[in-house]
């Protein structure tokens, strides 16, 4: 089985207005909604190309109870925790000339509350897979990602990490089997400029020196670069398309990964997956279909 954890989900509120101005009344030209949180936009990802999984995290007020709902419309079998206080997030996103974004702190987590997200993951057993993605919330340890690795390292758990800096750094040394920086979060980790395709394999070697099995590096318009266990290179361009929305593609990337090594255990065949997910999320408003992955699939 796979499982997502979402520590801050959100409904993301998309507001377009032809010119944003501030300090006086304006209005938009249209609005969409999204249920969202990188875990949650894997687990819908999954869901769209037949995949089973479960969604884990915490929710709260009736935002929380529209993100269930809106989650479990997807098709996605949710397990979240509910949380006595406050609402999740409503993030607001306004595209105009530039686009804005008003990312909202969300509900508090209490210890009580983590011991029933570490009483799900008992659950957990070999051969699992357990992806954790994202920021977490102020209201939680900062070692949250480091405590979960460590607590199922002897289950032989397949676990996924997409996260920056010190979240993903402090768990190298449990060997988690993929994760995921861009471009600009190699730069960040390393304090150094990543450029080139060297650049690349050069500080992705570093991070599988420290621990990491394979670590794919998702490059926007560029593609991607996986550097596998066995140190082989892979890389895989991109498909010519009018760029819709860039938010959740690399989600969409480690969903559309995960999913075509569990089938057939091949890493061209994960990568190639993975970008077709990633660029197909690109192409439309929102995440994206299995007939728009299909379509974008066959195309690279």
């Amino acid at each position: 089985m796979i499982y997502t954890i979402t520590f801050n989900p959100a409904i993301d509120y998309v507001v377009n207005i032809d010119k944003l101005n501030l300090g006086i009344t304006n209005r938009s030209v249209n609005e969409s909604y999204y249920y969202g949180g990188k875990g949650i936009n894997v687990s819908t990802i999954l869901c769209n190309l037949g995949i089973k999984n479960k969604a884990l995290g915490f929710v709260a007020g009736f935002t929380g109870d529209a993100i269930e709902k809106g989650a479990k419309d997807a098709g996605i079998d949710t397990d979240f925790i509910h949380l006595e206080n406050g609402i999740s997030r409503i993030n607001i996103k306004i595209k105009s000339s530039e686009e804005t974004e008003i990312n909202c702190q969300g509900p508090h987590i209490t210890d009580s509350d983590i011991e029933k997200l570490f009483s799900q993951l008992d659950e957990l057993k070999e051969g699992d897979t357990l992806i954790l993605a994202g920021s977490i919330p102020n209201s939680l340890p900062q070692d949250i990602y480091e405590n979960i690795l460590a607590k199922l390292s002897d289950r032989n758990i397949r676990f996924v990490v997409d996260a920056t800096q010190k979240l993903l750094m402090n768990v190298l040394k449990y060997r988690p089997f993929l994760i995921k920086p861009n471009r600009q979060e190699l730069s960040e980790m390393f304090d150094v400029e990543v450029n080139t395709q060297e650049d690349i394999i050069k500080y992705g070697k570093k991070l599988q020196d420290m621990g990491a099995v394979n670590v794919l590096v998702s490059l926007g318009g560029d593609g991607a670069l996986l550097i596998d266990e066995y140190s082989e290179i892979h890389t895989m361009g991109t498909v010519k398309d009018k760029v819709i929305n860039t938010v959740g593609s690399g989600d969409s990337m480690v969903a559309g990964f995960i999913a075509g090594y569990s089938s057939k255990n091949d890493y061209d065949y994960a990568l190639k997956l993975g970008t077709a997910c990633g660029c197909a999320t690109a192409f439309l408003p929102g995440l994206a279909t299995k007939e728009k992955i299909e379509e974008t699939f066959s195309k690279l």
